[in-house]
């Protein structure tokens, strides 16, 4: 039998080449400290430059949708802080008011103030990761230390609160699993009063720094018009110059009660994204700081029944997580368990953009753009 003939995809410039050579094709990961999870790159490059490349995921998948249509709405609840899980208290609020969407439920505003809280001090913590991880990329050692000391004391406050650090059931649909316990306030006070030059601490040792800049500056440049149009979210959007944020343009928990900004950049660079997600951890202080005067007395929870059972319909929700939109579309067939559940993860979505973004720079550059995406295999694969 004859061979089947091998099929190469056409990447534009690879009619020029290095020493007329034929493109060379190299795998970067899924077993790379730099891919942030089990991601595999395949580079297609011409010398040093990247002309284009595949991402391949999968090696994570654990079938969370599928799994979701076999679990009662409350059983399946914990599996979403699995999916981003440094973000997890971010999952359980979408997903949380996804089915309160779909049973009609009103929650009381001490859960929506205590959910805001919480979820602008994950939005921070993962923040805190990203930066840490994208500087120790590129090789800067220092800031990783100085990011999980911040990240530790936040990690404090979840465990006080619901018991777990990283994968944290903190909410029911409804309201609230726990009643806040004593002294969050002052823990939550304690921890945002420093926060700010702690930022300032971080911005010295990089946005400035010659090296930090040259690695980033230029590098990975994503127009507002290609953003857009690959679905892109949150502070890649932003950093674009897109000044969208789910906050502000449907406003959910708490958020319409509070006064803060939404940063956008001009360039659309790794730079411009660093400098956005720095403003963002500001601005998560100041949401924190104007809630934790002001929880109101009251209920922790709604009119929920131990048996939920939403009419037949469909719904979809989504929030501003720390990646970008994050939503949740249900449908219920009039059953205990869901009929479908489909979700939409800022990190999966995001990634389409790698392509474009990574094209016609170096092989160093590839592994500033992955960090700069700030993606979760967790939540890319689900």
């Amino acid at each position: 039998m004859a061979e089947t003939p091998t099929r190469h995809v056409h990447f534009p410039g690879m009619d020029t080449t290095v020493l007329g050579a034929d493109e060379i094709i190299i795998n970067m990961g899924p077993q790379h400290p730099s891919t942030h999870g089990v991601l595999r790159v395949k580079l297609h490059l011409d010398g040093e430059k990247v002309i284009g490349s595949e991402c391949i995921i999968g090696y994570l998948h654990r079938g969370v949708e599928k799994i979701a249509e076999h679990r009662s709405y409350q059983q399946f609840a914990p599996y979403v802080d699995r999916m981003d899980y440094v973000a997890a208290v971010s999952n359980g609020l979408g997903y949380c008011e996804a089915v309160e969407k779909l049973l009609e439920v009103e929650v009381p505003p001490r859960a929506k103030v205590v959910r805001t809280i919480l979820t602008e001090l994950q939005r921070i913590a993962s923040h805190l990761l990203w930066l840490g991880t994208h500087a120790l990329d590129i090789g800067a050692l220092t800031p990783i230390f100085y990011c999980f000391r911040e990240r530790e004391e936040i990690l404090k406050i979840f465990e006080k609160y619901c018991g777990a650090r990283l994968t944290t059931h903190a909410f029911r649909i409804g309201g609230l699993q726990y009643e806040v316990y004593d002294g969050f306030e002052e823990d939550v006070k304690r921890f945002l009063a420093d926060f700010d030059r702690k930022i300032d601490e971080y911005e010295a040792l990089l946005t400035t720094n010659r090296i930090w800049v040259e690695r980033t500056k230029g590098i990975g440049v994503l127009s507002a018009q290609d953003a857009i149009a690959l679905g892109v979210t949150g502070p890649v959007l932003r950093a674009s110059g897109v000044k969208w944020d789910i906050r502000k343009a449907f406003p959910y928990a708490a958020y319409d009660r509070y006064d803060f900004e939404i940063p956008v950049g001009s360039n659309g660079d790794t730079y411009d994204r660093y400098l956005v997600r720095m403003e963002e951890m500001r601005q998560s202080r100041r949401i924190c700081l104007q809630a934790i005067e002001d929880i109101p007395s009251g209920p922790i929870l709604g009119k929920v029944g131990k048996v939920m059972k939403p009419a037949p319909g469909e719904v979809y929700h989504s929030i501003e997580a720390p990646k970008g939109e994050l939503g949740y579309y249900i449908v219920s067939d009039g059953t205990t368990q869901p009929y479908r559940v489909r979700i939409r993860p800022p990190s999966f979505i995001n990634l389409q953009a790698f392509d474009t973004m990574v094209r016609g720079h170096l092989v160093a550059d590839v592994v500033a753009i992955i960090g700069t995406i700030d993606i979760v295999l967790g939540e890319v694969d689900r």
